[in-house]
Parts: structure tokens; sequence; C-alpha cells
């Protein structure tokens, strides 16, 4: 048979002779029959069988580097650095002959093997605690013999088996984290083993539920919250937080700015309504029909508001004029003798201004509506100016412009009247108008 031992052995071949009549050997004439196994010789002196040293008798009985072990009833090839342990040489009654039809038989069995009824088997040295590995080590049983085996991950320094640092030769994309007897990868935050374990990949920790409050952008390796318009992002990088518009500026809104989560809006005083997104503009309350003047009053729009005046305005001793019931003109008869230091004639205007307006400012134009040859014509302001607010500046002959002197703060009303005084002198004539001009200073700029 032929048994593989790790530790010195590469083949041992076991010739072992079984009790049987081939080969027998007959003892000298002379003597009581008796016969030999086959190994066996007998021997007269002892008058019993003995072993034969093949070894001796058989030319190159093993070949090669193989040397040869005689042993009980045949012999051994073991390598020249084996050694063998026998059992006691066997007595005569052991190897006595036998009858040729007993079937029992004396078989002593090699290093590493128990007999076991007519043959031999393995002996488990790891599991019967036979053997010589060290803590360090693995006993893994082999057909004849065992042996000292590293587990996977170590390797053997002298007796001892030592972890292998898999990380001075194994690749990991990012980290490689050696532990006794194996190794492992890591990645960095933000990636990922892979399928293989050995490479990284980045996460898209927008879809595993990055803490971004409104908006997450994946980037490689990491990621960014963002905000929506009207947002900041907060110091902690992921929350928002909500942008006060109205403190950045006093021009956001010509009037108000409410600031709103994400947003701002505009809004408007009352008289005022809001034009595009930061504008206000006047409502015409004449024209909506929001007045609430009553019959025989007109309504006059003014910034912010309306004025209810009523049709007729002349006062004595003015009268009406039926012819000009529609330009609002009232004549002073020459008849009556209070009109003769009176103006002839007065027609009612209204407009409106806004507050804080720049100055110098025309703000009205002042036009003669008849013009006669060899008249000259001045303008002035007759009554209404207290303060000094107004000037007049003529232009020609035939017309003059109301300056706005001095910025003036609504909601404020001024009544103006502003005289054309006409004169010829060819005849030595002279004669004046007037126009009553009711100025509404609103209370805002805009």
């Amino acid at each position: 048979m032929c048994s593989m031992r790790r530790t010195f052995v590469l083949c041992v071949c076991v010739s072992l002779s079984l009790f049987h009549h081939t080969k027998s050997q007959s003892p000298p004439e002379g003597d009581s029959l008796m016969e030999c196994t086959d190994g066996y010789e007998w021997d007269v002196e002892s008058q019993h069988c003995k072993d034969i040293n093949e070894c001796q008798t058989i030319v190159e009985a093993c070949q090669g580097e193989m040397k040869c072990f005689n042993h009980y009833g045949g012999y051994l090839c073991l390598p020249r650095s084996a050694s063998v342990i026998t059992a006691p040489e066997p007595s005569s009654q052991s190897v006595a002959i036998l009858p040729m039809e007993s079937n029992e038989a004396f078989s002593p069995c090699p290093v590493g093997y128990n007999a076991q009824g007519e043959g031999c088997v393995d002996m488990d040295e790891c599991v019967l605690d036979l053997h010589d590995c060290q803590p360090s080590q693995q006993c893994v049983n082999t057909v004849g013999t065992y042996s000292c085996q590293c587990p996977d991950g170590y390797s053997k320094i002298g007796i001892e088996c030592v972890d292998i640092d898999e990380c001075r030769y194994r690749y990991c994309q990012h980290r490689c984290v050696n532990v006794p007897g194996s190794f492992s990868c890591e990645c960095e935050p933000g990636f990922q083993l892979a399928g293989n374990n050995h490479s990284c990949v980045d996460v898209n920790e927008c879809e595993m539920g990055a803490p971004c409050q409104q908006k997450c952008y994946n980037t490689y390796g990491t990621f960014l919250c963002r905000c929506e318009p009207g947002y900041e992002l907060g110091p902690d990088g992921h929350s928002c937080n909500d942008v006060d518009e109205c403190s950045y500026s006093s021009y956001m809104c010509q009037f108000q700015c409410v600031n709103d989560p994400g947003r701002f809006s505009c809004i408007c005083p009352e008289g005022y309504q809001l034009q595009g997104t930061r504008l206000c503009q006047d409502v015409n309350e004449c024209e909506t029909d929001k007045d609430q003047c009553g019959e025989g009053q007109t309504c006059i729009n003014i910034h912010g508001g309306y004025q209810c005046t009523d049709s007729n305005l002349c006062r004595e001793p003015y009268v009406l004029t039926r012819a000009l019931l529609s330009d609002n003109r009232c004549v002073c008869p020459v008849i009556k003798p209070e009109c003769r230091d009176l103006p002839f004639s007065i027609v009612h205007r209204y407009m409106s201004i806004t507050s804080e307006r720049s100055v110098p400012s025309d703000i009205f134009q002042i036009q003669a509506t008849r013009v006669y040859p060899g008249v000259y014509n001045t303008f002035r302001i007759r009554s209404g100016d207290h303060n000094g607010e107004f000037y007049i500046r003529q232009m020609n002959n035939i017309s003059a412009v109301l300056v706005l002197a001095r910025a003036v703060t609504g909601p404020i009303e001024y009544t103006l009247d502003l005289e054309m005084v006409s004169v010829n002198p060819l005849i030595s004539y002279q004669t004046s108008s007037a126009l009553r001009l009711s100025v509404f200073v609103g209370p805002y700029t805009f």
C-alpha cells in the first residue's frame, strides 16, 4: 500500500504477506512436519519460523531515493530520512504456522495506521491529539499521517502562523483594513462598496433621505441642499429660512412691503390700487362709480380720493352763464356796481398733485381764449397764495404757467385765483378775467 506523509514521506510501499500456503518452505528431512507463511523461513536451530530480511535477499528491493526497511513478513520502502518504530519481535506463538484453512493473519500496521480486523485503517492523529501542531496552526489529517497548516490569511514563519497583511498587496479603491486572517475594503463617506467589494461607487444621498428641507442635489461623494426662491440656507446647511425681502430696501414697494413665507407682497393705501408688483396707482372713483356725490353735485377725482362740488359754483354778484354751462363760467354783470372792481368772469378748474413734488415745478398753464388787436395781457395770482408756495411765469402775451415754488406735503387744498388783466392803451380800455384753481395735494408721493 502507499501513503502520503507531508513531513518526510513521498511514498511508502509495503509488501506484507498473509498466511496462505503459497511459497511455503518445508523443514529438513528428519524434523517434524512444519510450514511457514510467506516472508518467513524455518529455523532449524530454534525450530521456529523466522522473518526473512527481504532488504538483503532482494536486489534493489526499493528504487530511487527510497530506502528499504525490513518488516515482519515483508518490507517497507521509505524515504531515507524516515524512521520506523517496530513492535517487539513476535513470539513463536504469534508467527506459528497455522493450518492452511485458518482465516487468521498477523499483520502489524505501519506508523499512522491502526489494525482493524484483517486490515489497517488510517489513524486520525488530529482527533486523537497525537500531533505536535502549534496553537496557531490547524491539524489536518491525511492518509497515514497528518500535517500542520496555517489558517487562510496566515503564513508560517518558523513554527508559528502569522497573520498576512493583505493590504500590502490587495486592491481597495479607497481604504483597506487588515483584520486577523483576512481584510476588508472601506469607502470614504458618500460612497459605498460595489458588487466586487473592492471598488467604491457614489451614494445618491438625495434618494436615501438626505436631510435637505427643500431641494437636494447629489454630487460626487456628497450632496448639496438648496432652497426655494425667497428662502436662504441656514447655518446647518440643511434647513431653509425665510428671507425678509422687506428689510433689504425701502424701495421694494412704493407704499408698504409685507413679508410672507418665501415671498413678499406690496400693498397700497386706500384710494390706490397696485399697478404691477410694487407701484400704486390712484383709483378714479368718479369713473368707477365709487363716489357718493348727490344730485346737483359734480365728482372731482383727486389723489387717494374724490371731492363732491356743487354744479353751480357762482356766488353773488356772479351769475352762471347759461350759454356756457359746460364751461362752468360765472360772469359778473357790468350793471351791478359791485362788479366794477372784480374780474369780469371766473372759470372754475380743479387739479391734484402729489406730496413732496420736486420744485420748482410747472403745474398748470393759463391760456387766453380770445385775442384782440392792440390788447396786452398780464398774468398774476390774485388770491390764495398766502405763504408764497406758487408764482406765475408769463410765457407770452396770451399764456402763462403756474409754478410750484416750494415742496408741499398733503393732504392739503389750495384755492388760487389766477387773473389775466387785459389792457388796450389806444382806447384806454382795461378788463380782467380769473381762473379759480383748486389744487389738491395728495397724502403720498405717488
